[in-house]
């Protein structure tokens, strides 16, 4: 028997504007749920889970996202402060300059194109109550001109705005629970699995003056308060934007190591994880074929590579995290680290090691089966398989298989 230990991640004329000078961010929470752009999907095209609902063991290998915080913030992301005199007024095309860039993500993806991340962004936008964008895009990082057609003389802002919405989430996964009457039943619980978004709403460019009355909250109204007018709106906007609170943060790559150092407890014995008719098993490439981990029949010729130690780690809301050790190569199950974001990265074995890409949540069926539904920590995508086929390498799905390819056995050797 292997033990192992791990160490576990922004006067007049021309405006300066940082980053850091936000206004204030304001939580909302809406019942509407409108449309949502982006890819064409809405929320109700989503299946939906709750927490505390009942699920199948066909759901064991699936993920949904639901919305832990939501926070809208005007953000001005184009801006130029604009003299306009008696002598000036009618169309005038102004150069603008770049404040802000905005970005769409959600976790650690390099892509949305579908499944989890979307129905995050899509609750999200039902969350805050707005149209959000829900596929991966960016506002320009460059200049932008904006004509506009001045009819009266004053000191202008020019500019285009959004109002960007981030926030955290949380993963709904399909695992066993004690009913505390010594039965159990399968529902939707609060996984470990959680992380940050960000999106934004449609943009808007426009003109505003010191004069002008705008809403407050508004995008127009930001942008004035950038004009620096020194009116009471301006400086109870700087006053509130003090007390804004700080950004998500969110992960970065280098936070996949698991900290604190946390000691595995290793079980006695290997383990075959197979589809649920055991006619093929996850097994790990052989010497010179590669790392990825394949669908592959149990046979006298394996040679082991189809049986996995596994080492238990610290629990979060009651689920430990796993790391699954080959019998034969000694190598550690992971997703592949340079394709780590993407939908339908594979699963290979590399040398373990203290990293999250190694560890993975098992969602088990109620006792009495053998069925479970896996997940990885780092990505917080589940395992599945394209087609049951000799030879299909093991993938990870952001939602996990909607046809419940996505559930295996775990069955003792």
């Amino acid at each position: 028997m292997l033990h192992t230990t791990v160490a576990n991640r922004l006067g007049r004329g021309l405006i300066a504007f940082t980053v850091a000078a936000t206004s204030a961010i304001a939580a909302m929470s809406f019942t509407a749920s409108p449309a949502v752009a982006g890819t064409g999907t809405t929320a109700s095209a989503q299946t939906q889970a709750e927490i505390g609902d009942a699920c199948t063991s066909a759901d064991l290998g699936k993920r949904h996202a639901f919305i832990k915080s939501a926070e809208v913030a005007p953000t001005i992301t184009h801006f130029k402060g604009w003299y306009v005199t008696d002598g000036s007024l009618g169309s005038q095309t102004v150069e603008t300059t770049t404040q802000t860039v905005i970005s769409v993500s959600v976790g650690e993806t390099a892509s949305i194109e579908a499944g989890f991340e979307v129905e995050a962004l899509s609750k999200a936008g039902t969350t805050a109550g707005l149209e959000v964008k829900m596929s991966y895009t960016s506002t320009d990082s460059t200049s932008k001109s904006i004509t506009w057609d001045f009819q009266k003389p004053g000191y202008y802002g020019l500019y285009e705005g959004t109002k960007k919405v981030t926030g955290t989430y949380g993963s709904l996964n399909c695992n066993r629970v004690d009913l505390g009457d010594g039965t159990h039943a399968l529902k939707w619980v609060e996984a470990p699995d959680s992380g940050s978004y960000t999106t934004y709403t449609t943009l808007e460019e426009g003109a505003v003056r010191c004069e002008d009355t705008v809403p407050a909250g508004s995008v127009m109204r930001k942008a004035q308060e950038l004009l620096d007018c020194g009116t009471t709106v301006a400086r109870t906007d700087r006053a509130a934007a003090a007390k804004a609170p700080a950004p998500v943060a969110t992960r970065h790559p280098a936070d996949r190591l698991t900290s604190p150092a946390a000691s595995l407890t290793c079980a006695a014995g290997y383990y075959k994880i197979g589809t649920p008719d055991q006619s093929l098993f996850w097994t790990a490439p052989g010497f010179l074929q590669g790392d990825n981990v394949q669908l592959k029949p149990s046979t006298i010729f394996s040679l082991n590579l189809d049986q996995w130690q596994m080492c238990q780690g610290p629990e979060i809301n009651g689920i430990a995290e796993q790391v699954f050790i080959n019998h034969s190569s000694n190598k550690c199950l992971a997703i592949a680290e340079q394709s780590a974001g993407n939908e339908g990265s594979p699963l290979v074995q590399v040398d373990c090691k203290t990293d999250d890409l190694q560890r993975f949540y098992t969602y088990r069926d109620v006792p009495g089966s053998e069925k479970v539904g896996i997940q990885n920590k780092y990505t917080g995508y589940m395992i599945g398989h394209d087609r049951h086929a000799e030879g299909q390498p093991l993938r990870q799905y952001s939602s996990g298989r909607q046809d419940g390819s996505g559930t295996y056995v775990l069955l003792k050797v």
